[in-house]
């Protein structure tokens, strides 16, 4: 659908398959309801909550302080390089909660937003989008623990510190495009709600959070690190932690080959089923 000028008078013009060839170039047209969208589920999460912001501090430090006590403590599992063993958790423990803050936010936002999805045309993808800003704002209230951490254990940064905004762009990019896929399927098996919250704690212990990925044998790293979080995980130790972290380049190259295929694949299905959103919420 398009307006053209004729005659000094608005003709309408309808083509067939122009919302397809437009679709990308839409996205950017509808930037200021991605801007609303996202401005509306930061005020609903800080302003309707009886803890507000001390939500995404206490999770990761608590969950910290327990990984650390198990893994460190009672498993004597080794720490990276010459970072304490609390330090070297709570940088695991940061990209993971990015990660599945945006897998659990997005997953379900086309369902919570059913009201907006059967009246207008927009991207659908811009819904799913505007939730990753909710999970980066959480982020960078938790990295100023982080940063406390490391005052608090005098533990300077090497020049990989610079590095740091990749990885974390690199932890949006693994997350969302499972959160496209499994978003489409919410919204035609409602049940599937129930199944994410399994996975995220099923995917919090597997994955080198409370642990380092050095304690997997070596036969076993490559296969280890087809879970794509594997590769944002260490990547991000390495930039926080400094040289003395080792970085095993054929696993992070692994997760960014698997990150990479899921984002296809859930772009693929999203637009898929996306016309089929309207009836089906």
């Amino acid at each position: 659908m398009n307006f053209a000028e004729r005659g000094g008078r608005p003709r309408l013009i309808l083509e067939a398959g122009r919302a397809d060839s437009q679709y990308w170039r839409d996205i950017w047209r509808y930037r200021e309801l991605f801007f609303i969208l996202a401005w509306r589920d930061i005020s609903v999460r800080y302003k309707q909550t009886a803890i507000g912001v001390a939500w995404a501090i206490l999770r990761p430090f608590l969950t910290m302080v327990v990984f650390t006590l198990v893994f460190g403590k009672l498993a004597k599992l080794p720490s990276e390089g010459a970072a304490p063993y609390a330090l070297m958790v709570f940088t695991g423990m940061l990209p993971w909660y990015l990660f599945s803050s945006v897998l659990s936010e997005a997953s379900s936002s086309i369902v919570a937003n059913a009201n907006l999805i059967g009246k207008v045309y927009f991207p659908r993808v811009v819904v799913p989008l505007a939730t990753m800003v909710v999970a980066l704002v959480d982020f960078l209230i938790s990295f100023a623990i982080l940063v406390l951490l490391m005052v608090w254990y005098a533990f300077a940064p090497g020049w990989q510190i610079l590095l740091l905004p990749v990885f974390v762009l690199l932890a949006m990019f693994a997350s969302i495009g499972p959160a496209l896929w499994i978003a489409a399927l919410n919204v035609k098996y409602r049940d599937f709600r129930y199944v994410i919250p399994f996975l995220l704690q099923f995917g919090l212990y597997v994955s080198p959070v409370g642990f380092s990925s050095s304690v997997v044998p070596d036969q076993w790293r490559l296969l280890y690190s087809l879970n794509p979080v594997v590769g944002v995980i260490d990547g991000f130790r390495w930039c926080v932690l400094g040289g003395d972290v080792p970085f095993y380049w054929p696993g992070f190259v692994a997760s960014l080959g698997v990150a990479a295929f899921f984002l296809w694949w859930g772009i693929r299905q999203f637009r898929h089923t996306e016309r089929a959103f309207a009836d089906l919420v």
